[in-house]
């Protein structure tokens, strides 16, 4: 039913059903839906009846945007805009519920108030590169799911608008636990819709601090990535040797940790959760 990829850091190179994402895109629009078609009886314009829809949409726009690239491979330049479209209700959505939400806690800067370009640049902002990183930190059995499903735990924490991801979390641990297991990959369906979802719920509950310090591993290895990228023309690999995973250059998170110390692929997977574990800890504190 579902295409096949290979299983690249496993000696047999097995073949493993791709795409699977889209059961989260699915199940969690229907519960989405759900919620507003809730809520709307007794106020249809009131925020808890248009946050679940608003999500909604988001989701199935970073779903379709996966969808495309699982088919067609999209280029980079592509990824990096895409996204932004998504961007344009979320932004008016956000703007009549919190109109004077144009402030950003910084610890450097303080607070920053950014007035109407927060709804123009620094909501399209954070959509499409709290989207990417997330979607750059894969390749191994788990990765994209487990650690995702870490921060989604942190925003339900420090939200009051929790219950908007109960279903999403239940149905993203349930496919991070097979996908762990190496018996499914969610594909980029599933990274740009999970990314996608973090992004537009920490905005729809105005918690952006908690994200921005949840992904901070993600971008440290995004900027890794572009960094060799465009500046030295190299990218990052990973060599399986044995059944153990090493690297011979620091070009990612995981080959810097594979560098110093070659693991299993299970114990880098896990190394590399407890780092994002710790930071979204360390947000919900803040």
């Amino acid at each position: 039913m579902f295409p096949k990829a290979v299983d690249q850091h496993k000696p047999e190179k097995r073949l493993v059903p791709n795409g699977l994402g889209v059961i989260y895109v699915i199940i969690s629009v229907v519960y989405l839906f759900l919620l507003h078609s809730y809520y709307s009886n007794s106020n249809p314009f009131s925020p808890n009846a248009i946050s679940p829809l608003v999500l909604a949409v988001c989701i199935l726009f970073g779903g379709f945007l996966g969808l495309l690239d699982d088919w067609m491979s999209l280029r980079w330049r592509y990824k990096a805009l895409l996204p932004l479209f998504a961007a344009l209700p979320l932004s008016v959505m956000v703007m009549a519920l919190y109109p004077r939400s144009t402030f950003v806690d910084t610890y450097i800067f303080g607070t920053i108030d950014f007035g109407p370009s927060f709804f123009v640049i620094i909501i399209p902002l954070i959509i499409t590169i709290t989207t990417n990183v997330i979607n750059q930190l894969g390749g191994l059995n788990g990765l994209e799911t487990i650690g995702p499903s870490i921060v989604m735990i942190g925003l339900i924490v420090s939200s009051g608008q929790g219950i908007l991801l109960y279903v999403p979390l239940i149905v993203y641990l349930v496919l991070a636990f097979f996908n762990f297991t190496g018996k499914i990959f969610v594909g980029n369906t599933g990274t740009f819709a999970v990314g996608i979802t973090l992004a537009s719920f920490a905005l729809i509950s105005n918690v952006k601090l908690t994200l921005l310090i949840s992904i901070l591993p993600y971008v440290f290895n995004a900027a890794l990535i572009l960094l060799n990228f465009f500046i030295f023309r190299t990218t990052a690999r990973l060599i399986l040797d044995e059944n153990k995973l090493h690297s011979e250059h620091r070009r990612s998170l995981l080959t810097l940790i594979a560098y110093y110390r070659p693991l299993t692929e299970r114990k880098l997977v896990a190394v590399v959760a407890v780092i994002i574990a710790v930071f979204t800890l360390l947000a919900i504190l803040s």
